[in-house]
């Protein structure tokens, strides 16, 4: 007897937990209903009432456009201050996944769905199929099935065939189908977290059998075509995970993305709805905010930058022992190509919105042989500190100075003779996701790509990792240099060697390697920070200079400007 009362409760107990779904389900529904009864105070028809049955929605075709007639500015679904409007979201959610499985069942005899943004088709294929199957998934188009010899720049999905030879031994026949669904403006598969749009806001589902498809040897091949993407929107495949937050989201795993030129493929291991995110680096208001913080920082930097040479010429009239100077003379010349790179970005988009394309191509080719001045004379920086520093002995070069302006003001002119002769300026814009171009300027075209990463990128990157080893050797010196000293004269706190090395690296360049992390999850921080930081610069380097040059009040007119800098560079001056 009490072997029979323990296996009823354990029976009831089981019985319980497998209804447990059902019964929130039901719940759902329930409380569905009963907020759609309930009085909304006013006269309009709720845009979320969308015509619920019994508070859900059956899982049909006819519910399909129910969802789809949802008005595109229907903004309760997503502020979901609304109990109603809430749970209406809440249904549409758990619809797809269940559409999908309605479309593979055997009592339904649809083979093609051709609605309002939704279009599907649905067919048995051989589970003995010796080729891949592959269907077009083109926007409000019916799927249809291509040959796999075939090919374009189609939209399609491609299904492996060992995907259906997995079928064989349960059955001959399985049930394919293939949903392509625009979600158009409406909340249908929105992550909170998405920060990107789908690429003509299309979802594209795979349904084969009726069991979950994942860990595929033989990836599924889904290609999105698309016109030339700005280079500013990265893109990336996702499926939607329904386990992921309350209502699901998108995930990356188990997708690898490969960019091509007017297309991209997204390989899967596995099958459900899945989409091609662009995620632009910046959004329109962000673009803009930078745009005024660059203006008001490189005008800032021109005022200071003029005030750094003005300085050092007073300097120089002053005490004669500054003219010797080798290291000031190369600070003075980074500050003049800075003055340059301020006011040819200052007057950059004047001219743009000029519309000439000959002044156009003029003020993008100055501005890019200023560019390359100022990473040059960085260089040229890293390199006198190499040898003050590091070399220190016999260093002496004839004909320094002239040696280090050729090689400052001269090669970038060579670089940008030859990219101007082959016509690579001229206007160039960003766009955002509308389509519209945030950023305007005169800089090397987009047809001509290549050449900026080569000139620009590839020779920025090299001279920054030569500028940060010279900047690491530097910093372990001074820091060595604490440990060995003795005496309270000669000892240097910590904290000034630190402001040492945070001035040098102002003069090295390291700022503008956060051009390499603008890329990314970080990609709008470091954007910030680049800004900021690089277009300020010249407002730096005039600190600096200030601080290290200026003469001192109990300083005499025999050694002011020139203390320890002269004593070390006289060695390499011509």
């Amino acid at each position: 007897m009490v072997n029979l009362l323990h296996s009823m409760k354990c029976s009831f107990m089981v019985t319980a937990l497998s209804l447990l779904p059902l019964l929130d389900c039901i719940r759902g529904k329930e409380s569905c209903k009963a907020l759609q009864e309930e009085p909304r105070g006013d006269s309009h028809t709720s845009c979320c009432d969308i015509g619920l049955i019994n508070g859900g929605l059956s899982i049909q075709p006819e519910s399909v456009n129910k969802i789809t007639s949802i008005p595109p500015l229907c903004d309760k679904l997503e502020k979901e201050a609304n109990a109603f409007c809430k749970c209406v979201m809440d249904e549409i959610h758990r619809f797809w996944p269940a559409f999908e499985e309605y479309l593979i069942r055997e009592d339904v005899n649809e083979s093609v769905i051709d609605l309002n943004k939704t279009k599907a088709r649905v067919q048995n294929v051989s589970t003995s199929i010796a080729h891949d199957l592959v269907f077009t998934i083109t926007p409000n188009e019916v799927p249809r099935e291509l040959d796999t010899s075939v090919k374009g720049k189609v939209s399609n999905i491609r299904l492996p065939r060992g995907l259906f030879q997995s079928f064989h031994n349960e059955t001959d026949y399985v049930k394919v189908a293939v949903l392509v669904l625009d979600v158009g403006e409406v909340s249908m598969f929105k992550d909170p977290d998405q920060t990107g749009t789908m690429l003509d806001n299309v979802t594209v589902s795979v349904k084969v059998g009726g069991r979950q498809i994942a860990g595929l040897s033989d990836c599924v091949e889904l290609t999105f075509s698309h016109g030339r993407l700005p280079q500013n929107v990265p893109v990336q495949c996702v499926f939607w995970d329904t386990k992921k937050g309350k209502r699901g989201g998108w995930n990356t795993s188990g997708c690898l993305t490969i960019p091509r030129d007017r297309e991209t493929m997204c390989c899967c291991d596995h099958l459900t709805f899945f989409t091609l995110l662009m995620t632009p680096s910046l959004d329109n208001i962000a673009a803009q905010m930078l745009l005024t913080i660059a203006n008001v920082g490189c005008g800032i930097s021109v005022f200071f930058s003029a005030l750094t040479i003005g300085l050092y010429f007073a300097l120089r009239f002053v005490y004669k022992k500054f003219k010797s100077n080798d290291t000031v003379k190369i600070h003075v010349n980074l500050t003049g190509s800075l003055l340059l790179l301020n006011l040819a970005y200052l007057l950059n988009r004047w001219i743009f919105s000029l519309g000439h394309l000959g002044l156009c191509k003029g003020i993008g080719g100055f501005t890019h042989y200023c560019l390359l001045c100022c990473f040059t004379w960085m260089a040229i920086e890293a390199f006198q500190l190499y040898l003050l520093v590091i070399k220190v002995t016999n260093i002496y070069m004839r004909h320094y100075m002239v040696k280090l302006c050729l090689v400052g003001w001269g090669f970038p002119a060579l670089v940008v003779t030859i990219t101007g002769s082959m016509n690579s300026y001229g206007k160039y814009t960003i766009t955002d996701m509308a389509n519209q171009p945030p950023v305007a300027l005169c800089w090397i075209n987009s047809t001509h790509v290549v050449v900026h990463y080569i000139t620009n990128c590839s020779y920025f990157g090299l001279i920054l990792l030569f500028n940060t080893l010279v900047l690491v050797v530097v910093a372990w010196k001074l820091f060595s240099l604490q440990r060995t000293t003795a005496g309270k004269e000669e000892k240097i706190e910590t904290w000034k060697r630190g402001l040492t090395v945070l001035g040098l690296s102002c003069l090295l360049g390291a700022t503008w390697g956060l051009a390499f992390f603008t890329y990314g999850a970080m990609s709008v921080p470091a954007a910030y920070l680049f800004t900021v930081l690089n277009s300020l610069q010249g407002l730096f380097i005039f600190i600096w200079f200030t601080v290290l040059y200026y003469p001192k009040k109990d300083a005499t007119t025999s050694s002011s400007g020139s203390g320890k800098n002269v004593k070390v560079t006289t060695a390499s001056r011509s």
